[in-house]
């Protein structure tokens, strides 16, 4: 798994790299205004999925997705 993580992460720079010369792509041509919106935007969605992942874990530790088994008095 290790070695597919790392093939894939080296692949998917590798290509970046690939389309930057391929199309002489400036990362200056972005103004100080995108490159905030992108940090914000990186940073927010890292934020909420990692507070999510806590919140199921939690979740999970706490018994909250155990079965809830519902008594139901005799007839009698």
């Amino acid at each position: 798994m290790k070695v597919f993580l790392l093939t894939l992460s080296l692949g998917g720079i590798l290509a970046a790299v690939l389309f930057g010369t391929l199309t002489h792509w400036d990362p200056s041509y972005m103004s100080i205004h995108g490159w905030i919106a992108l940090f914000l935007g990186t940073f927010l969605s890292l934020a909420v999925g990692g507070g999510l992942m806590a919140l199921v874990f939690y979740s999970a530790r706490k018994g909250y997705d155990d079965r809830i088994e519902v008594e139901t008095p005799d007839p009698d």
